[in-house]
C-alpha cells in the first residue's frame, strides 16, 4: 500500500477522489475528525519538527496528531499528492490581541477557485472558506467572514453576531522549511499554553461536535450542549486511548 493509501486509510477516507469542493470538503472533515490537534510532544519538551517527513510519518505510523505546522504540513502534502493545487501561508494568530509576528500555518487550496482549508487550528472551521468572496460564510462549525486589510486577510468568526478575529495572514506562498522559527520559538516559550497542560481536541463524525481532553477533564460538545467531566492523572491514559487511539509519547 502507497503512502498515500496508507494516509487515507488512517482517515478513513474511502470515497474516490475528484477535484472539486465537495471532496475537498470531505478530506478536511475526515482528517480533523481522525487527527488530533495536540501537544503532547511539545508539552513533554520533545523536539518537533516542521518537514513533511516528519509529520506525514508521525499522523500515518504512529497515528498520532500534532500543531499546525505538523498537522497541515501533512494534510498540505497530501493534497500534494491528489493533486490539488496548495499554497502554504504564514498566518499571525490573533486570539491573544494585536500580532504581526508568524506563528501559524495554514492553506490555500485551489479548485474554481482559491479556497482556505486548515486542520490545525484547534476548534475552527471545518469547511473550506472561498477566499474570494466577500461576506459570512458557513464554516461547518460556526459563520466566518475574511476581512480584507492592508495588514492582510482576517479570519473571523461570528460570536454572539459580531466578528471575532482568529488570525491574519497574506497570501504569499512559503516553504514548511520557513516555519522552522516559528516553531522552535513556540517550542521554547515556556509561558505558552503548548508547555503548560496537555491536550487534545478533534471533531466527531464530522462535526460540529467535538471531543476535547483539558489536563483534568474531558469536554464532549454534542448538539450545541458541552458537558465536562473530570479526568484524574490516573485515568488519563485511558481516556486518551478511549478517544483518540493515542498513547503519550515515551520518554
Amino acid at each position: 500500500m502507497s503512502l498515500v493509501d496508507r494516509y487515507l486509510d488512517r482517515i478513513a477516507f474511502g470515497d474516490p477522489i475528484a477535484h472539486d469542493l465537495a471532496t475537498l470538503t470531505a478530506l478536511q472533515q475526515a482528517h480533523l475528525s481522525t487527527v488530533a490537534f495536540e501537544n503532547l510532544d511539545v508539552f513533554g519538551q520533545r523536539p518537533v519538527r516542521t518537514d513533511t517527513d516528519w509529520s506525514v510519518a508521525k499522523i500515518v505510523d504512529e497515528r498520532r496528531g500534532g500543531w499546525c505546522f505538523e498537522n497541515n504540513g501533512a494534510f498540505g502534502w497530501l493534497l500534494d499528492q491528489l493533486g490539488f493545487p496548495v499554497l502554504r501561508i504564514g498566518a499571525a494568530v490573533l486570539l491573544g490581541g494585536p500580532n504581526r509576528i508568524i506563528d501559524h500555518a495554514t492553506l490555500e487550496v485551489q479548485i474554481e477557485q482559491p479556497y482556505l482549508v486548515d486542520v490545525g487550528f484547534g476548534d475552527s472551521f471545518s469547511s473550506p472558506l472561498a477566499l474570494n468572496r466577500a461576506g459570512p460564510q458557513d464554516g461547518g462549525t460556526g459563520i466566518y467572514e475574511l476581512m480584507p486589510s492592508p495588514q492582510g486577510v482576517t479570519l473571523t468568526e461570528q460570536v454572539d453576531g459580531l466578528p471575532e478575529a482568529r488570525y491574519r495572514f497574506r497570501r504569499v506562498a512559503h516553504q514548511m522549511s520557513d516555519f522552522d522559527e516559528a516553531s522552535n520559538r513556540l517550542q521554547a516559550d515556556e509561558s505558552a499554553h503548548w508547555r503548560r497542560l496537555p491536550f487534545a481536541t478533534r471533531l466527531i463524525d464530522g462535526g460540529p461536535d467535538r471531543v476535547t481532553l483539558l489536563a483534568d477533564r474531558l469536554k464532549l460538545r454534542r448538539a450545541g450542549q458541552v458537558v465536562e467531566t473530570p479526568v484524574g492523572d490516573d485515568d488519563w491514559d485511558d481516556v486518551l486511548w478511549e478517544w483518540f487511539e493515542m498513547r503519550r509519547p515515551d520518554d
